[in-house]
């Protein structure tokens, strides 16, 4: 299978982020609402619906300023072609072998864990993203969370 162009795994990382986004909105209005509806006025001093309901309601603003944020670094990332010698940094496609099995990673701000095109979305903030990023074409790592794993770094775009 090709793999896409990285500008279209930015795209699509990005598209993944923005519906994110969105639902998340959508329940953060949804619990501003419950948490000034009428019902959810305290009927005595140890009722505590309403403060419960705005604790949830923070929280998901928190979320939504997060996902605009990411939302947005995701979409304006530049991505820049790498040379053979060049580290691995943001907008890189990292293919790798780990014990046989190819691995396939988009180095972007944000998004770790989906999978786009086939393509791992990997953070410079997560384990094997720090691992990652400053490594060249041909180095090995090092990832230990849970167990070790050894990455061999194949090729870097």
């Amino acid at each position: 299978m090709m793999t896409p162009a990285k500008s279209a795994l930015r795209d699509e990382l990005a598209a993944l982020l923005k519906a994110e986004l969105d639902a998340a909105t959508r329940s953060h209005l949804a619990s501003v609402a419950a948490a000034t509806h009428e019902e959810a006025k305290p009927e005595n001093d140890k009722d505590t619906r309403a403060l419960e309901q705005s604790y949830v309601a923070r929280g998901q603003a928190m979320r939504v300023r997060d996902l605009e944020l990411a939302v947005s670094e995701v979409a304006g990332m530049p991505i820049r072609a790498f040379r053979e010698r060049d580290p691995i940094a943001l907008s890189a496609l990292v293919f790798a072998d780990e014990g046989g099995v190819e691995l396939k990673m988009f180095i972007a701000p944000h998004g770790g864990g989906h999978v786009v095109a086939g393509v791992q979305v990997v953070t410079p903030k997560s384990p094997l993203g720090r691992a990652l990023v400053g490594k060249c074409s041909g180095e090995a790592c090092e990832v230990v969370v849970n167990r070790r794993r050894e990455i061999e770094i194949v090729r870097v775009e």
